[in-house]
């Protein structure tokens, strides 16, 4: 799919968080490479990490954008009004044209840093070089933007370590969710609780 993000789909709603909400989990894969732009090289990594967000159910569509700081935000703007789940791959390094980090952050509204220390810290246990990632994961208007690397193996492995929180977070990002009825039904896949009652991972 072509790099605008004029062309992609239906116009922005006034209430893109309520549209969400009333229709099934979608997510969005957008892959930040000049080169896959141009037809130079297939784009591996967007097309694994897409297969893998379809085994767990979602609606996936994939976007391709070149390397571009002004063309990654309007992309990332326009996926947040589509989808709950916004994944890109590519640019997260430290050569002049690698701008995801920085476009995502001057998008959302406020970061997530503890999923990018996730993926980071799983990506340590393969290669040291996985430090050198820039990753960042962030929110805006309800919806969770993810930064993984550009390397097919380095991509599956960053999500593959979000797998065990991702869920919830987009749940809790739906929200409102009420989590004592959430417990209350057996749900077992929730934070644990401190001996006084709150969530271990609300601190």
């Amino acid at each position: 799919m072509t790099a605008d993000p004029h062309a992609t789909g239906a116009a922005a709603s006034a209430d893109p968080v309520a549209d969400r909400r009333r229709s099934a989990v979608s997510g969005v894969v957008i892959t930040a490479s000049d080169r896959s732009v141009a037809g130079e090289r297939e784009d591996a990594s967007g097309a694994a990490v897409a297969e893998r967000l379809a085994d767990l159910g979602l609606a996936v569509e994939r976007m391709l954008v070149p390397d571009d700081q002004a063309r990654i935000e309007a992309t990332l703007v326009a996926a947040t009004t589509r989808h709950r789940l916004v994944v890109t791959t590519g640019g997260t390094g430290l050569t002049p044209r690698d701008v995801t980090p920085q476009a995502t952050a001057a998008v959302v509204e406020y970061e997530v840093p503890g999923l990018a220390e996730l993926m980071r810290a799983e990506g340590r246990r393969h290669t040291p070089m996985a430090a050198l990632s820039r990753g960042v994961v962030g929110v805006r208007s309800g919806a969770l933007i993810v930064n993984l690397p550009g390397s097919p193996k380095a991509a599956l492995e960053s999500l593959e370590a979000l797998m065990p929180v991702l869920p919830h977070a987009l749940e809790t990002l739906a929200g409102p969710f009420d989590h004592g009825a959430a417990r209350a039904a057996g749900r077992d896949d929730l934070p644990p609780l401190e001996p006084d009652g709150s969530e271990a991972a609300a601190r």
